[in-house]
């Protein structure tokens, strides 16, 4: 018995976060739970890297729990994700197996490590209507009157920044509206990559999952009747292969403008992970270059 009931992976895009989660597993006999607030989406594979493949390792299927369990086009939110995560902690922990957090939405991995109070926010049609034809940059200004803006993905798209203003304005009229979870005893490890290092990995990664059919992906996701700006309100890829296929932008732009949109994505990871310590979570970095043997080595002496 270990003295964590919880085992977390986390890292920026392109660590390897997934194959060491899955490689762990495999020696501890764990499952994994994502911690990534686009995998949850089905048919959104190649460009929310899901690495299905990593599941499996010597032959053996590492169980996984909270990915493509949602529609394409449909809206996720933390809240789900809190709740979705706790159903599937107690159900692995129910059968005495060691449940191993992976991802690197930081915010979602945050909110159950520490028990996030939070509140359901359902879809308010006379905001929205108001602020449809809004500029984004207007958005912004309004969504700051209700909160600093810390997290530059609520700024992402209009639609995004419309369902911020949302959930900041039915905060404000709903204080006492909240569900809580007890903060979770988990080891945290950290993947330290080097900036330069993990920068040639995102680029070389993102070239592969276009050659592998990236468009394609997104092109039949719009073909099965999702709507563009659905797509777009996604971000990164689904954002700027959507306008590609629409047409607004070229491929070497869509390229370009993406590469450059998941180098400070990545950055803003590495910022919210070291947040997360300056906010009492102890993250025990291991580096990328040790040898994979050694790095499930050093995480089992932690867990002893």
């Amino acid at each position: 018995m270990y003295k964590y009931d919880l085992i977390t992976v986390l890292g920026p895009t392109a660590s390897g976060k997934t194959d060491m989660a899955c490689k762990l597993a495999y020696e501890i006999n764990a499952e994994i739970i994502s911690g990534d607030s686009r995998q949850v989406y089905r048919s959104m594979d190649l460009g929310t890297g899901k690495d299905l493949a990593d599941y499996t390792v010597n032959g053996k299927d590492i169980p996984y729990h909270l990915i493509d369990i949602r529609d394409a086009g449909d809206k996720y939110n933390i809240f789900e994700y809190q709740q979705d995560f706790h159903a599937a902690y107690t159900n692995i922990i129910g059968r005495s197996k060691t449940p191993i957090l992976c991802g690197g939405s930081g915010l979602y991995m945050e909110s159950v490590l520490k028990g996030y109070s939070l509140i359901n926010v359902p879809e308010n049609k006379e905001l929205r209507k108001r602020y449809e034809n809004t500029s984004l940059e207007e958005l912004t200004a309004i969504l700051a009157t209700y909160k600093a803006l810390h997290n530059k993905t609520d700024v992402d798209t209009a639609q995004r920044a419309i369902r911020a203003i949302e959930i900041a304005e039915y905060t404000k009229q709903h204080p006492a509206e909240s569900l809580e979870f007890p903060p979770i005893n988990s080891l945290i490890i950290g993947i330290d990559i080097d900036r330069e290092l993990r920068r040639a990995r995102i680029s070389k990664r993102l070239k592969t999952r276009l050659e592998e059919g990236m468009i394609d992906e997104v092109r039949n996701i719009i073909d099965k009747g999702v709507h563009p700006e659905d797509l777009i309100y996604y971000g990164l890829e689904y954002k700027f292969l959507t306008l590609h296929i629409l047409g607004e932008l070229s491929y070497d732009e869509m390229f370009s403008q993406l590469e450059i949109a998941i180098h400070q994505f990545a950055k803003r990871q590495m910022t919210w992970f070291r947040g997360m310590e300056k906010r009492g979570l102890h993250i025990h970095w291991i580096d990328y270059g040790m040898p994979m043997e050694e790095r499930i080595e050093a995480i089992k002496q932690l867990l002893q």
